[in-house]
């Protein structure tokens, strides 16, 4: 049998936190809990469970990505035998039968880099936030080209690409995809439940927050792996600019010019809004799928913002700081 570890990360992630370490409990080999500066007791809580527990050093700025990473190699410290291990975020639980499905097509594709399945929102009822984030998990099944924090991966293929990218402070899994393919690896996501997600989103500054971290991702991905034949993430950030900046300052600046008639520009949201809700009428009822699309439209304008903070941040040559959304429970 394969050695089997799982990573999870997480700061004052409460109760969040408790179901998602007692749903692993005896289902792999070793678990390595990375607490980022917790004052909810996560870290003895952790502990009281028999979980390894490895507190970073909070001197030096936060990513997931670096707790990811430290998480790993942590995990290799003690536990050196492990053949793939299981990311997963504080806030999520792992399904039952997911790590025997995962384990499965890594064995049996040697090619496989990344095995991850459909991550739901746990309670997507008690909020239209919560709602959105389960449409977004709800990706196409086969090979694809990046997975999300929830995912089991390859430690040989993991370690061939010097793990996650710390310094990012979002859009760090699909950024490792893109360095893993580049090595002729695969990723692959199944028709399989995997985790159960707790966004406890319930106000819409949370929901813009988010964007602009989305925003920002694109543009640091972009900047980073833009270039042919990747193309990551440039569309996306090209949309954020056309949608979020462009055309509303063009029918704003030029009122005066037009006598009004460039406001018309604004009528094309509602037409892009539908599109987009035509598309996805194809497998969403019609709230839900009506929600998303207006999602997606008026999230252009946090996602630019999350833009212009990173190519701000770079042209000072300054640091990006987390972006964070979450309520602590």
């Amino acid at each position: 049998m394969s050695k089997i570890g799982l990573v999870t990360i997480g700061r004052n992630e409460g109760e969040r936190l408790k179901n998602s370490l007692v749903s692993v409990l005896g289902k792999v080999d070793q678990i390595v809990y990375v607490d980022s500066g917790s004052t909810d007791g996560s870290v003895q809580l952790a502990r009281g469970l028999g979980v390894s527990v490895l507190e970073l050093d909070l001197s030096i700025p936060f990513t997931a990505a670096r707790a990811r990473n430290a998480g790993f190699h942590h995990l290799l410290q003690i536990a050196p035998e492990i053949e793939f291990v299981q990311f997963v975020d504080g806030d999520c639980e792992v399904v039952d039968g997911w790590i025997e499905t995962a384990v499965k097509e890594l064995q049996n594709q040697p090619h496989l880099a990344v095995v991850c399945g459909r991550r739901r929102e746990r309670f997507p009822e008690v909020s239209i936030y919560n709602l959105l984030c389960d449409i977004e998990w709800d990706t196409p099944i086969g090979e694809a080209k990046a997975c999300g924090g929830d995912a089991m991966m390859r430690v040989k293929a993991l370690q061939q690409v010097g793990g996650f990218n710390d310094n990012l402070i979002a859009g760090e899994e699909p950024e490792l995809c893109v360095r893993l393919r580049q090595n002729n690896w695969k990723i692959l996501r199944v028709d399989a439940e995997m985790t159960l997600h707790d966004a406890q989103m319930f106000k819409f500054a949370q929901w813009w927050k988010r964007n602009v971290r989305a925003g920002h991702a694109f543009a640091e991905g972009a900047a980073m792996h833009g270039g042919e034949p990747e193309r990551h993430w440039v569309k996306e950030s090209r949309s954020n600019w056309l949608w979020g900046l462009l055309v509303p300052t063009v029918a704003i600046l030029m009122a005066f010019l037009t006598h009004g008639w460039s406001l018309l520009l604004f009528l094309v949201y509602p037409l892009l809004g539908f599109r987009i809700y035509r598309y996805l009428r194809q497998q969403l009822p019609g709230k839900p799928a009506a929600l998303y699309a207006l999602s997606c439209v008026l999230g252009k304008l946090p996602q630019v913002q999350g833009q212009l903070q990173f190519y701000f941040n770079r042209l000072l040559n300054k640091r990006s700081t987390l972006v964070e959304y979450k309520t602590a429970l």
